[in-house]
């Protein structure tokens, strides 16, 4: 959990507005923050909603996060988690009858048919959650175009380059929400049946002061990306990956990917201290391990082991390091190894370090400072002023935050979101 005073008094005097609006008003909610930079939120059936600090920090006003949360008490006033179950357990027999059939293609067209009808299932779900939440979002005095408005801000921050996971998404018709595009038109419809733009409470100076100081992006306590460099004060450990490397934080593993043809893994893991390295690699846990490719090395004064792997066309560089209490482990992959394959591998794993006390001192997190835009100021000016941010991100990252845009302009007095170290 996000313990945050003035985060979650915002988000307790939202949900008492909305629940007051819903068919059930008598219904008890507890909403929980989350300590993610994810931009998400969901609903499980006993009424309970989660949100993260992302999330928040990605709004611009009042009616834009209670847009949020009236899509996610329409999903439990719904009973959606019930109606899905239903679907998931209709689809899992489908699946199964098809394991008796010998025909390939039947057996492929039936597997398929139930999966479609499964996500087809939640898309109708999802809009019409959308359509109950802006209903109720109009009902209890906030601006109806919030949610369309709020949609199109995730889909903008989801496209920033270092926002990005670097795993690939199922396709389109799969998935379980529909697209952004048929979100925002769908909610942006449903809003106009009630009012014209403009109409209704944001909230937006109010909401913008309670983000002032809060967390933005990684914990540091659960590692954090600073461009090419992850950071991990707890663990007490560091690596940077070469230029054109793009770093993602996962609860997992820390991921990066060059966009083209390598990825890399990192993770830790308990080994016991008397197992060497070397013959850790060889334990079995490597596919396609070429054996004799195991090399014992140093690197900063820390054991460490290499080894190389042949799986499917696929080349992999397996590095792992032994540090005061774990050992981390680098996974390269690459579908066209070459030299500069071999280079970035060599480089990310001479890289890591132990922290020392002053480093862990020195270390920051990322925060939301909330300023006023003064007479002169440009968007390319306030954004120069935000720290831990990469240079080419700063701008369209700033214009994001804010909701700059068609709908907001950028004007002397206003309030803007920056990030700092």
């Amino acid at each position: 959990m996000y313990e945050n005073e003035k985060m979650e008094r915002a988000v307790i005097s939202l949900v008492g507005r909305l629940v007051e609006e819903t068919d059930d008003p008598n219904r008890s909610v507890q909403v929980i923050i989350l300590n993610s930079p994810a931009i998400n939120a969901f609903a499980l059936p006993n009424g309970d909603l989660y949100v993260t600090r992302g999330l928040m920090t990605l709004a611009n006003d009042e009616s834009e996060l209670a847009a949020v949360i009236a899509h996610e008490i329409a999903h439990v006033t719904a009973d959606h988690a019930r109606l899905r179950q239903r679907q998931a357990r209709a689809a899992a027999l489908a699946r199964r009858v098809s394991d008796v059939v010998d025909d390939p293609a039947i057996k492929l067209e039936t597997r398929e048919t139930a999966e479609l009808s499964l996500a087809t299932f939640s898309q109708r779900q999802e809009l019409q959650a959308d359509e109950i939440g802006v209903r109720t979002l109009a009902a209890a005095g906030f601006d109806p175009f919030a949610a369309a408005r709020f949609l199109g801000s995730m889909a903008r921050y989801a496209a920033l380059p270092d926002m990005t996971a670097t795993a690939g998404a199922r396709p389109g018709f799969l998935s379980s929400h529909p697209s952004t595009p048929a979100r925002v038109a769908n909610a942006r419809r449903v809003a106009r049946s009630f009012a014209a733009p403009g109409v209704g409470s944001t909230g937006r100076d109010a909401y913008l002061r309670t983000l002032d100081g809060a967390l933005f992006g990684d914990d540091p306590h659960q590692g954090y990306v600073r461009g090419r460099e992850f950071a991990h004060i707890t663990l007490g450990i560091a690596f940077e990956v070469p230029e054109g490397y793009v770093l993602k934080n996962t609860s997992a593993a820390v991921l990066a990917t060059d966009g083209q043809n390598t990825a890399i893994r990192f993770d830790a893991v308990s080994v016991p201290n008397r197992q060497a390295l070397a013959d850790y690699l060889r334990a079995g846990w490597v596919k396609g391990l070429i054996s004799d490719s195991v090399r014992e090395t140093t690197v900063g004064g820390l054991e460490v082991a290499t080894a190389s792997a042949l799986v499917d066309g696929w080349s992999f560089r397996i590095g792992v390091i032994r540090g005061n209490d774990k050992v981390y482990r680098f996974i390269f992959a690459s579908s066209k190894p070459a030299s500069a394959y071999e280079d970035a591998f060599r480089r990310t794993l001479a890289s890591f370090r132990l922290l020392t006390p002053a480093d862990r001192a020195r270390m920051r997190p990322l925060t939301v400072s909330i300023v006023e835009v003064k007479e002169g100021d440009t968007v390319a000016s306030l954004a120069a002023r935000m720290g831990g941010v990469e240079e080419q991100v700063k701008i369209p990252l700033f214009e994001t935050l804010n909701g700059l845009g068609t709908e907001r302009q950028l004007k002397p007095g206003m309030l803007v979101k920056l990030v700092v170290e």
